[in-house]
Formats: C-alpha cells, structure tokens, sequence
C-alpha cells in the first residue's frame, strides 16, 4: 500500500511538472528585443509586398506542374519554391528581432508571432536544402513505384501505381490472397528504400525545431493549435468517441468472420489491415457489400439520374455555385470559371487528386478535378467550392490570415458541407431524388455508410501524429513496432504477415513521406459535426441531426460568412465561440455522438452476443515485435494513466 501510494505521489509531481514545462514556450530564441509598433508595422507591410507575388509565382509554378506533369514544369516549380523558402528565412530572421510578446497591437503581435512559428530556418542553408533534397526523393519513390498484378506476378509485366491501380483492387477485391498481395508488395516496393531517407530528414526537422526554441518538431507542430493541453484533450475527445467505435468494429468483425472465416479473422481479435477495403485501414465504405444492415434496402446514388439528366462536369459545378448562393454566399468569380480544370484533359498528364487554389492576388482562385458525372463527384465539387468560398471571405485579411482557424479548419468546414447536401432530402430537393427513403432501415443503412467513412478513420487520425510525435520525442528505434503498437492499441487492426524494422509500414501512407501532419484531419472530423450542428441550429432545423439540410438558410449563411471571414486572425475558440452563438469555445464530440446516436443503439442491441474490444494475444503482438520485447500496450497504458492525472491536477492548481 505503501510503495502504490509512493508511486501515485511521483506521478502527481511528475504531472505538476510537465504541466509548469508544457504550459510556456521559450520563444527567446524567436524573437529579439525591438518592441515599436511603428517599425513592426513597416516590416509587415513591406513583408507582405514581397511575400504576395511571390505567392502569385510559387502558385502558379505548381499548378502548371500539377496540371502538366513534365521534367520542365517540375523544375521550374522547384527553383520557385526554392526562392520562396530564401524569402521564408530572411523574413524569418526580421521578424524573429522583434520582441512580439511585448508589442501592444494584437494584430500586429499575432502577424509577427505566426512569422516567428513558421521558422524552421535558424539552421545552415545546407541542411534547409538537404531537407528539401530528402522529402523530394521521397515523394518521387512514393510517386514511381510500381507492382506486379497478382495474377500475373511472376511475369516482368509491373506497372500497376497507387492510384487508380492498388486503391481500386483493395476497395474491389474479396480475395484474401490477392488483397493480401497487393497490400505487402506495395510496402515492399517503397518501405525499404525509404526507411533511411526518412530517419535522415527526422532527425533534420527536428534539429531545426529545437533551433527555434521547441523541444521537438511534435512541439513545433502542436503550437500551431495554440493551447497548451492540446494533447491531453485530444485524448479526451478519443475516449468520448472509442464506445462507437468498438461497437463499429465488433459489428464489422463479425460480418468479416463471416465472409472470410475463423481461420483468417479472430471472432474476438484485432482485424486483418489488409480486409478493409483501403490500403490503409482508414477508410470502412468500400466493404458496404459486406456490412449493410438491411440489404433489401436499394442505396441511394443518383449517379444515374444525374446521367439520364445529362448532368456535364460544368452543370455539377454550376448546382454548387447555386447551393452557396442559396445561403446568400459568393457567386464564383469571372476568372474561377475561366481558369479552372473542372474535366480531365485529353493531351497531358495530370494530378487528378481534386483540390483547390487560391493565387494570392484576390481575384484569381481555381478548381482542379477531373470530374466524373457521379453522385460521389457531385459532393466532391461542393467541398471543393466550400475551399474557394473560404479564401473568398478571408481575402481582405493579411496574408498571413488567410489560413483556416486551426489547421484543421478549413477540411471541417467543407465536410460540413457534404452533410447537409448528401441527405436524401437535398438530393430530393434538388430534383435528383423521386422519393425520400426515411424509413428507419433506410437511415441506418445510411448511417452506416457514413460510420464506415467518419468513425472508422477517427483512430487511424489520430495515431498517424502519436506515432510522429513520438519519433521526434523518443528517436528512431523500433520505428515499425511502434506503428503497429498504435494501430493495434486504437484501431484494433494488425498486419496480415509478420513485420520487422526491415520494413516500414508508415511509409505507405503518403501524408507521413511528405512531411504533412495528420492530427488535423482528426481534428476536422469531429469539428465538421459541430459545425453542422451550429449552422442546422440557425437554419431552425427540426429532426435529428442526421436529416438536416442549410440549403437557403440566410442565417446559416450569415454564420459561415462571419466565421469564414476572420480566417486565422483570431484564436480558433474565438471563432469556436462564435460558431457557436457564445456557447462553447471548445472543440466537443457531442454533436458527432448525436448525428450517429441511431447507429449507436442499432449496433449496441445488434452486439449483444459479441466481444466489444478486441483480445490481444503474443500472437498477435509477435506479428510486429519481438516476444521477449513485447510491451502488450504496457506503455501507452501508462501514458494514459499520466494523462487523467495531467488533468486532474492541471483542473485543482489552475
């Protein structure tokens, strides 16, 4: 009693402690000792001068590349890139002589205080450069690699890519061997060359964190959301959302036991990474066939009424356009409809990931996608547009403002989108559905769709940036245990074969090679169901959650127009709190819960025979470490426990 009474005293002050250390940054090393506003404001307003046409000029180098792929375009937008980031460490270097925390303006401080974050740059230009050097090999290994088709795989016959080739094959297949192929050959063919690569350009980032003042590049990266308990209130958000979660998986499980057999899925186990329909895991919609509650029930895709109205790539932007109107936004601009690629072009390779772009000047902003004539393409367009709408509201801010409110901002809020205009009263209303299936079977299947794409990607989110942060907090050993140690931990998954340190499984994921923080994409889920909330609230929605449409909602308008007009130059609680008329300033997975409370009850009472949670064998464990090392989560669960007493402690001294 004693010894436990001994340890929980140690873990208190420990947390005492982390919470003193966590709580300040020393920025002595981003900032200097000038403290006039006036020549603070003649430093920005020269900065900005330089820093917008040169934006102008990096923009459109990448989007020739983007949509021209050549040696020479890509070239070009290198040399671009390279005197934007010389700009980036001069400018760096100015800004970082004033002492921001003292100057009275808060714009001013916070203009200055965000070109201070962006450093990265208080190291030699060699090693900027050997960064540079390292994340574009790795991009181009991720590019060009190429596998055989599994029934043709003795032959010298590889030319099957990421996309379209492996991503189509993991959503289509149903053949264990062949999902299992494809899933191993491709992290064969990028993880061993890559591995090196990546502990090089690792240990680079971080040494240029720590030039700036953080204690690592996951400090660096967390300090963009500015709150100093960020990591201990994404863990609470995870806990609120892992009930729904396991329900989910103990239901699929079970459907994949079904269809695959004991043999190759435990009925009370983690599932196979390779068997749900991704290359990834993080994405449940494309296995449907094998999970829908009420078969019977015909799915709703109007992709064919959309072709029998002959719906053109031109029309489904033009019922976007309309549907921003509607809630009294911004009609697109003269130069949108000019210059942007809305189909694929006949004559030229092309990046045909869909995205959009904002050229800095306030008058030029694009859309490229190479738009297929489909219900799924048709939500693709609103979100893409709900982009433009953004940069179109933050225009008159200063550059350094035209960002979203956090980083994951500007994702929430173009899926919020896509939950008003995927509901079967949209589309109805919009002439592409006869009639409203709202039946109960129809909403869980509904629901159900919508889980295997939203709930199922909250712990892949997350633990992509655990797995980083971790990285640059406690190095490079066992790099590949660690990543499946979170992904057995939080998505109850592990691999098909066994893994190594050999091999390097975070490398098949694209975002981790190129340096793109992920914690955003968690982030954004979970706000775009607190954004729906907020804008169905102001539409004066009736119903549940699930059922609502803004379409025409002025005063929804006004509330995205507000909100989107700000961009990044107020906290994101502040913009929080005035999403939510004054009452909360926090991100909350309540709304979330609520949207898929139904779901929630259907699976609860459709579980009752099953195991929710999945038991962890040595087998399973010795998949990817060591037995005689094997930590059974051990560490993770201690990190947890640290946590809940971070935050108590944390709620009694302050």
């Amino acid at each position: 009693m004693e010894s436990t009474n001994i340890f929980i005293k140690t873990l208190v002050i420990l947390t005492i402690v982390l919470i003193k250390y966590s709580l300040g940054l020393d920025y002595s090393k981003i900032q200097g000792h000038n403290t006039n506003v006036d020549e603070a404001m003649q430093f920005l307003r020269e900065w900005e001068n330089e820093a917008i046409p040169l934006c102008n000029r990096v923009t459109t180098a990448q989007w020739i590349y983007a949509t021209n792929i050549t040696e020479y375009n890509k070239k070009q937008m290198i040399d671009e890139q390279k005197l934007q980031s010389k700009f980036n460490r001069v400018s760096w270097r100015k800004a970082s002589d004033f002492m921001w925390t003292r100057i009275s303006d808060p714009i001013i401080q916070r203009q200055l205080k965000i070109l201070a974050l962006k450093g990265q740059s208080n190291v030699p230009d060699i090693k900027i450069n050997q960064m540079h050097s390292i994340l574009n090999e790795m991009k181009d290994i991720y590019a060009k690699a190429k596998i055989c088709p599994f029934n043709n795989r003795f032959t010298s016959y590889c030319d099957l890519s990421l996309e379209p080739d492996l991503v189509k094959v993991m959503a289509n297949s149903r053949d264990f061997e062949e999902l299992l192929y494809t899933w191993r050959s491709w992290r064969a063919n990028i993880g061993p060359e890559i591995r090196p690569k990546y502990i090089k350009y690792m240990e680079l980032v971080n040494e240029a964190a720590k030039s700036i003042g953080f204690e690592d590049a996951g400090q660096y990266q967390i300090a963009m959301y500015e709150d100093a308990n960020f990591k201990g209130k994404l863990e609470n958000l995870w806990i609120s959302i892992e009930p729904i979660y396991k329900q989910l998986h103990a239901y699929v499980r079970r459907k994949l036991v079904s269809y695959y057999g004991t043999r190759r899925v435990r009925a009370d186990g983690p599932i196979p990474a390779h068997l749900l329909g991704n290359m990834w895991a993080q994405n449940w919609k494309n296995i449907i066939d094998l999970v829908i509650p009420y078969s019977r029930k015909k799915r709703v895709d109007v992709s064919s009424e959309m072709l029998r109205q002959g719906y053109t790539p031109l029309k489904m932007f033009q019922i976007s356009e309309e549907f921003f109107t509607s809630l009294g936004l911004k009609a697109m601009p003269v130069e949108f409809w000019h210059n942007s690629i809305l189909e694929k072009p006949t004559n030229r390779p092309i990046s045909c990931k869909a995205s959009a772009w904002d050229f800095c000047n306030k008058y030029d902003y694009r859309i490229k996608q190479c738009t297929e004539v489909s219900m799924d393409d048709l939500f693709s367009t609103h979100h893409e547009m709900a982009h433009i709408q953004y940069y179109l509201h933050y225009s008159d801010q200063p550059i350094l403002f035209k960002e979203g409110a956090n980083p994951g901002f500007h994702e929430a809020l173009s899926d919020s989108i896509i939950l008003s205009v995927s509901t079967p009263r949209h589309l109805h209303r919009i002439g592409l559905l006869n009639n409203i299936t709202d039946d109960y079977e129809s909403q869980i299947n509904f629901l159900m769709e919508m889980a295997l794409e939203k709930i199922a990607y909250l712990p892949f989110a997350y633990s992509v940036d655990l797995w980083r942060w971790s990285v640059f907090s406690k190095g490079v050993n066992n790099l590949n245990a660690r990543w499946w140690d979170l992904k057995l931990l939080y998505q109850g998954i592990i691999p098909p074969i066994a893994r190594d340190e050999k091999d390097f499984d975070p490398s098949s994921k694209y975002h981790v090679i190129a340096d793109t923080s992920y914690i955003k994409y968690f982030i954004s889920i979970i706000l775009q169901f607190q954004i729906h909330d907020a804008l169905c609230k102001a539409s004066g929605h009736v119903g549940p959650l699930h059922t609502c449409d803004i379409y025409r909602s002025r005063e929804a308008g006004r509330i995205l127009s507000e909100v989107m007009s700000m961009g990044y130059s107020k906290s994101w609680p502040q913009v929080m709190k005035i999403l939510t008329g004054g009452k909360s300033s926090e991100i909350d997975a309540q709304p979330l819960i609520e949207y898929f409370k139904p779901l929630s009850h259907w699976l609860v009472n459709e579980n009752k025979a099953e195991r929710i949670g999945w038991s962890t064998l040595n087998e399973d464990i010795a998949l990817f470490e060591p037995l005689s090392k094997a930590k059974n989560s051990y560490s993770v669960d201690k990190h947890l426990i640290i946590l809940v007493i971070f935050n108590i402690v944390k709620n009694i001294y302050y």
